[in-house]
């Protein structure tokens, strides 16, 4: 149930009168007529702070929050309503701030500071505070209760901002809000809200206002007409990422195959996979029809779209006479997977910079605070070659779809999987060399505030194992084990012959000895890049085992695949700061896992081990969903009922 509060405490709630009614009476009536429209299942006036703070303490689900002086169009309401970009949400104008109206400093989409110096925008008088945050919200209504230079409403945000409350920024973006604090300027706000076509607006509004090149000139100029046709038949997001998944395999298997006609199929079977990959997102935000499930999904099919398309191209490298081509297949899917992880932990290492200004400004002087100013200006100069050139080169996933299937098309799966490795190469090295000299200047330890154990997917054994220092360190030298171990098994099985047994057994002595760095803190500048270190280990020593023990190059893409599928999985729902998978610990954590390999190739089983625990942790994972998206929320709900 959610909770929508108009507080009526501000002297302009009494002042601003709604067109047609009797002179004096307040527009707060207004307001909650708006405010249901937006979805609120209950909706009160409260006469101040106290009140509000009783109304508060009653509730256990999110509440809405907004000043009288508010004059914005419904959807506007409606979407910090539904933002999905976290628990606790203020709206964010770029009004010049009135007496009494906060003003707000944005870090990475984060409300840092309130009644800041440099401000980056005014408080947009409403407000959605999650269930956590309401103890937090009721109290700072009660102290902000006594007064001060700003509005009710705005001492309310003011005190929760300095609590270290998480508050995300909402920004108005082609809809209307302004705050108003006279007659005249609420004439002057109700003629801009209907100058707007709502719905017009809210189409548009579903297409991100920052995206890649490709996505930008090449999907959104057309793919907003599949959002609106797709909302006027009834088809969900959900729907919609299915199909993309059935295009996606269906390209694959079109790679595989062979023959021009097919690739070039297949190529255009990528494209509208990609279209409709847009369109499910858009399509939430068009009809507001979020869920944690369907992000979680989101997540997941675009990985697993990604990767199938990897092994239709392989199968079709090898299948024209290309020894290596599953080799390939599984190169980029490795270097995939760790540049996401870390992509998740750089992001995850700046947000907790931007809640702390002090520290990232201690050296603004310095390589790092160069690089970072000139980022900023670069992302500000929105439409330069500046701007996309950044953006392209980094490979984002248009950029990356767009390459296979141009390259497919024209010249076969083996270039297509050979561009995308060097690009792909290209792009890690220059996001990871700009990424370190920026996190060694921001010094924030990231990894210290949340279960390092848990996001490394150490599992028990790494718990048994004494504790050692310098995570990052052992992270390395684990990595590094595998890495020589795969060399000399590609060359031992290349020349006929076979890889001698101490060879893994020193791998995985390597391996268990970055496990030790579990319950070390993660304090070091560089810490952030451990969990990618850890994937890479891991990914490595299992290709290892299987070059070694002459298993079939598609049960090896299979293995690697399912782990792909365990870390994406874990990944999501920490991102989204959700608890671990209900089965987590069933996987066996990465030291469990590589040592039963480790067992199996050293007793002449590699492919059995491989074959065998892949099929036991693609069970668990399925199990795992099962469990997580059905069977909890069911009964949660006291009922059974598949997610939707």
């Amino acid at each position: 149930m959610t909770l929508a509060i108009v507080l009526a405490a501000d002297p302009a709630a009494g002042r601003l009168t709604e067109p047609g009614r009797p002179a004096g009476e307040p527009l707060t009536e207004r307001l909650a007529a708006q405010w249901r429209r937006a979805g609120a299942d209950d909706v009160r006036i409260a006469a101040d702070l106290t009140e509000l703070a009783d109304l508060v303490a009653a509730v256990t689900g999110p509440v809405l929050v907004s000043g009288a002086d508010l004059v914005a169009h419904t959807a506007v309401l409606k979407h910090l309503a539904t933002s999905p970009v976290g628990p606790t949400v203020a709206l964010v104008l770029t009004d010049p701030p009135a007496p009494g109206q906060a003003t707000v400093r944005e870090e990475r989409g984060q409300v840092v500071e309130v009644d800041a110096a440099d401000a980056s925008g005014v408080f947009g008088g409403a407000l959605r505070v999650g269930a956590a945050d309401l103890p937090a919200l009721a109290d700072a209504a009660r102290r902000a209760a006594g007064g001060g230079p700003l509005g009710a409403v705005d001492r309310l945000v003011a005190d929760l901002a300095a609590r270290g409350t998480l508050i995300f920024a909402h920004r108005v973006r082609l809809l209307v809000a302004h705050r108003v604090g006279d007659e005249a300027q609420r004439e002057a706000a109700e003629a801009a809200v209907a100058a707007v076509d709502e719905d017009r607006a809210e189409l548009k509004l579903s297409v991100k206002e920052r995206d890649d090149f490709f996505t930008t000139f090449f999907v959104s100029t057309w793919s907003p007409y599949v959002t609106k046709a797709a909302a006027r038949i009834g088809i969900g997001p959900t729907g919609v990422t299915m199909v993309s998944v059935a295009f996606a395999v269906a390209a694959a298997v079109l790679f595989g195959t062979g023959g021009r006609p097919a690739l070039v199929a297949g190529a255009v079977l990528l494209y509208l996979g990609f279209v409709l990959d847009c369109v499910d997102g858009q399509l939430a935000r068009y009809t507001r029809h979020f869920s944690a499930w369907g992000g979680w999904l989101d997540t997941m099919a675009d990985r697993f779209k990604e990767y199938v398309v990897y092994a239709g191209l392989g199968f079709g490298a090898t299948h024209a006479g290309f020894r290596y081509g599953w080799a390939l297949a599984l190169a980029a899917m490795t270097l995939q997977t760790v540049r996401h992880m870390t992509d998740t932990w750089y992001g995850a290492l700046h947000d907790e910079a931007a809640r702390r200004p002090k520290v990232v400004s201690a050296d603004a002087g310095g390589i790092g605070g160069k690089l970072n100013a000139a980022s900023t200006r670069v992302q500000a100069d929105t439409g330069s070659v500046s701007y996309w050139l950044k953006r392209t080169v980094v490979f984002p996933i248009g950029e990356r779809w767009a390459l296979i299937a141009i390259a497919a098309a024209l010249f076969g799966p083996l270039v297509a999987l050979v561009a995308v490795l060097v690009w792909g190469t290209l792009a890690f090295a220059y996001t990871g060399g700009l990424r370190t000299l920026r996190a060694r200047w921001m010094r924030v330890p990231v990894l210290t505030t949340v279960d390092a154990g848990l996001h490394r997917d150490d599992g028990l054994l790494a718990r048994t194992l004494p504790t050692a220092r310098r995570p990052l360190l052992l992270a390395v030298l684990g990595a590094l084990g595998p890495a020589g171990t795969l060399v000399w098994a590609l060359l031992a099985v290349h020349g006929g012959g076979d890889l001698p047994v101490w060879v893994p057994v020193l791998a995985l002595v390597l391996l268990l000895g970055a496990a030790q760095g579990s319950r070390a803190p993660h304090d070091g500048s560089l810490d952030w890049l451990v969990p990618a270190a850890l994937r890479a280990a891991e990914y490595l020593f299992a290709i290892a085992v299987g070059v070694a023990g002459r298993a079939p190059a598609w049960l090896i893409f299979g293995y690697v695949l399912v782990l792909t599928l365990l870390h994406y999985d874990l990944t999501a729902r920490l991102e989204k700061r959700q608890s671990a998978p209900p089965l987590h610990t069933a996987t066996l954590g990465w030291p469990g896992r590589s040592l039963l390999l480790a067992i199996g190739l050293i007793a002449g089983y590699a492919s059995i081990a491989l074959a065998t625990l892949g099929a036991y942790l693609l069970v668990v994972f399925v199990a795992s969903v099962v469990l997580a998206w059905v069977v909890l929320p069911a009964r949660a709900r006291g009922g059974v009922r598949s997610p939707g």
